[in-house]
Formats: structure tokens, sequence, C-alpha cells
């Protein structure tokens, strides 16, 4: 019982940590990047498709993504969702490809691109932390119940307190990694 409440808690919080990843990948950093067109849906014959469901999409040098639709008729709704999408960034179109030239980023943008990556990691130690506190209070169930030993339950706080602190020192380091792609010039 022990290790299943152990098992669930370390699946849960490594749900978190992958979702924070997902969610930095979406991050500008200045630098081309295809994740940043992963939440982008185009209209293709009525339903909204991913976009490199509908195109090709790859990086052509640091500063430019290359789109290659797979029907010529569909480039102006790429063109028109990657507009209507967060992103800044301007297509550009020769009726064949759309290119997607990356501005460098202003100091200033920068510092609110470190912002919103610092509330992304909070979030992620936030699901951590209530991964540990439904964990402990499963443990201090099983022991009310006398399902499991006192020394059982001790060892396997201090298991959950592991898995916690390991978690949250792996969110740091992505954390870390993207703070120095967005800064690196």
């Amino acid at each position: 019982m022990v290790e299943d409440v152990i098992s669930e808690c370390r699946g849960t919080m490594g749900a978190g940590v992958e979702a924070l990843k997902q969610g930095l990948a979406k991050v500008r950093t200045g630098r081309a990047n295809t994740a940043l067109l992963d939440g982008i849906r185009v209209d293709y014959y009525g339903s909204m498709t991913p976009l490199n469901q509908v195109a090709g999409v790859q990086v052509a040098d640091p500063r430019l993504i290359v789109i290659k639709p797979w029907e010529k008729r569909i480039i102006a709704d790429i063109e028109k969702a990657i507009k209507a999408s967060d992103l800044g960034i301007n297509p550009q179109s020769d009726g064949e490809i759309i290119r997607l030239p990356i501005p460098a980023l202003t100091e200033e943008r920068r510092k609110d691109l470190l912002k919103t990556v610092r509330v992304k990691a909070e979030e992620a130690k936030v699901a951590i932390r209530n991964a540990r506190r439904d964990a402990n209070e499963m443990l201090k169930e099983l022991l009310k119940e006398s399902e499991i030993t006192e020394d059982d339950s001790t060892r396997a706080l201090k298991r959950v307190q592991d898995e916690t602190d390991a978690h949250t020192k792996l969110v740091d380091d992505v954390v870390a990694k993207k703070e120095k792609e967005i800064m690196e010039v």
C-alpha cells in the first residue's frame, strides 16, 4: 500500500514537471524553435487542425522558421492563425512557403519572459507540494486505520519528502536552463 501511495505521488509530481517543460517550450527565446507553433491550430476543411498536421515546419536558421503547407490553398489560413496567436511574429508568404522571422528580444521583453517563466515554475512547485500533501494525507489515513505501522509511516513520509525535493530540484534545473536561453543575446 505504501508503494502505491509513493508511486502515485511520483507520477503526479513527474506530470507537473512535464507540464512545466511543455509550457516553457512555448516561451519565445529569440531563437527559432518549432515548439513555438505547437499550440497553433488551422481551419482545415472545417476542423481546427494542429499546424504540424497540415504543413511541414522546420527551422531554417537560428532566426527563421519555415512552414511548407501540403496544400497551397491553406497558406492564407495558416497566416491568419499565426497572426491570431499571441506570438508577436509576422508571417511572410511567397505563395509556396511561409517564413517566420524571429526578431531579437529587447531587454525589457527578456525580463517579462523571465517573470513568465518564474510564474510557471512556481505553479509547477505548487503542483508538486499538492502531490506531497495528498500522499502524506493518504499515509496518515493508513496509519490511522492501522494498515501500516508508525515506523513504516515515518519511512514513507521521508520517501515522499525525498521525491518532493528531487522533483523541486528538477523544476529549478529546467527553469535555470530556460532563463539562460532567454538571457542569451
